[in-house]
């Protein structure tokens, strides 16, 4: 197995992780199939959105038993560590889904530009790929979806990827890059939410 497929399963458990305390978070009588359902909407949503937007078939988790593995062990520590975490973390959802966002914005735009994607098509293909499951998430969750509020959210992601096509042609290791990508994309966002930066509010 490569590195870049063990960080798409690593993407992929985080994903898991963050979907699941979100439903935890919402309600905490969800049973372990509702539980299941957000982890893999919130773990594939955006991915399967991008491999049908580009036509890369089959998709990921369809092609590979070993998402769906990833994504039930996500469920079960998510559950088994919820209180622990919740101990000695502040808001771990927060934490895990911007792990989240910061590899699968990269991974995405990796992908899309190995499809053949245009520069700036591929950016957006990876914020789709970091952003949609989210969505979809929070959305089940009856929440506004993260990315229609005004703290940063795909600013980071949009950030950390045009920083991965600046810094690509550059000569730099190809692993370093991303993991300076993915690392622009957590700082930013982490740091966004203990300054509570947002976008200045256009209204009508």
């Amino acid at each position: 197995m490569n590195i870049i497929y063990l960080t798409d399963l690593l993407g992929t458990g985080v994903f898991a992780i963050s979907g699941t305390l979100a439903a935890l978070n919402k309600n905490k009588s969800h049973d372990v199939l509702a539980l299941f359902i957000f982890a893999f909407v919130t773990a594939v949503g955006g991915g399967t959105l991008r491999d049908v937007i580009i036509q890369a078939y089959p998709v990921a988790w369809i092609s590979d038993a070993n998402y769906l593995t990833v994504i039930t062990l996500g469920v079960v520590i998510a559950i088994a560590c919820r209180r622990w975490w919740l101990g000695i973390l502040h808001r771990p959802l927060l934490l895990f889904d911007t792990l989240g966002i910061g590899i699968f914005t990269i991974m995405g735009l990796e992908k899309a530009l190995n499809a053949g994607v245009n520069t700036w098509a591929a950016v957006l293909l990876g914020i789709v790929s970091a952003l949609f499951g989210g969505v979809i998430r929070d959305t089940l969750a009856n929440e506004v979806p993260l990315v229609f509020e005004r703290q940063l959210y795909a600013t980071p992601c949009l950030t950390g990827a045009v920083a991965y096509v600046l810094l690509l042609p550059l000569g730099l290791h190809p692993t370093l890059v991303f993991l300076l990508a993915v690392g622009v994309i957590t700082g930013f966002r982490l740091l966004a939410i203990r300054k509570r930066w947002a976008l200045p509010a256009v209204r009508a």
